[in-house]
């Protein structure tokens, strides 16, 4: 694949920080009272609306606990814990050494009743469905840590890349700030509209990505947020977060809900939609 000046780049060319080149911050909405017909709009057009108080900032801090509890349980007890660098079977660290070594914690809502809260909170259930359309329903809930000056990119991705949905289902994202986001501790990047433009096709790169130099180049808008503000965004929004190169730790729910009434498909459908050896392009 080529720049948008016709000069090839290799992957491993590519510098990480030019991916994430911001030319505006994302304008938010003050609560989720305010989602009105306009607000939508803005939604189905640009793909994401940001929030900048949806959570208290008691909801916040008991979020916070919440994650700090279950990443300091010795042993995780149904639900997942991913460490950073957690490569061929290496023991994960113990104690407060645990706080800056978790990546990602998953499936914890059937055990946690803070976070359980705040995923069915009715007023954000409810923001959600005039999203999607109609009833939803929860399936999946993540957490997802950058600790300080280490905590690595994600790098561009569509999430319904990763979901074995029809491809017109109405996917609606939900990213939870539980600390301060900023641009410097990695907070979400978007491409405005890019939700119209359908499955990108996906590489197994630094992750299951779509191409930087289909990113290179491309305008993108950056989503600060204070503690309890959100981010809703399409499934087909592409989007990434640059590492945590501050000294803060950045700590971030998110929650996806689908249409109630929709099914799962044979992922062979999803792999051939977003996979690029099914698209037979290359990266």
């Amino acid at each position: 694949m080529e720049t948008k000046d016709g000069m090839a780049v290799r992957q491993a060319d590519v510098d990480v920080a030019a991916l994430y080149v911001a030319r505006a911050t994302a304008v938010a909405i003050g609560s989720l009272s305010d989602l009105d017909d306009e607000a939508i709009r803005r939604y189905e057009e640009s793909g994401y609306l940001a929030v900048t108080q949806a959570l208290t900032l008691e909801e916040a801090r008991q979020g916070t606990e919440a994650l700090t509890e279950l990443i300091l349980r010795p042993v995780p007890e149904g639900y997942q814990v991913q460490f950073e660098g957690q490569l061929g079977g290496a023991e994960p660290p113990q104690g407060e050494a645990r706080l800056d070594a978790v990546r990602k914690l998953m499936s914890f809502v059937k055990v946690e009743p803070r976070l359980n809260a705040i995923a069915s909170h009715p007023h954000l259930i409810q923001a959600v469905e005039r999203l999607a359309g109609g009833p939803v329903r929860l399936f999946q809930d993540m957490a997802l840590i950058k600790p300080p000056r280490g905590g690595r990119e994600k790098p561009w991705h569509q999430d319904k890349a990763y979901f074995d949905y029809p491809l017109d289902t109405r996917v609606v994202g939900v990213w939870i700030a539980l600390d301060e986001v900023t641009v410097a501790n990695g907070c979400m990047h978007v491409m405005p509209g890019s939700h119209r433009e359908g499955p990108q096709p996906h590489f197994t790169r630094r992750d299951w990505q779509i191409c930087d130099t289909h990113i290179m180049g491309k305008s993108c808008v950056a989503v600060p947020l204070p503690p309890g503000g959100l981010l809703f965004f399409d499934g087909l929004l592409a989007h990434g977060t640059p590492p945590n190169t501050s000294h803060l730790r950045r700590r971030a729910l998110q929650f996806h809900y689908a249409p109630v009434s929709v099914g799962t498909v044979d992922p062979a459908i999803r792999l051939h939609a977003f996979g690029g050896e099914g698209r037979h392009v290359t990266c």
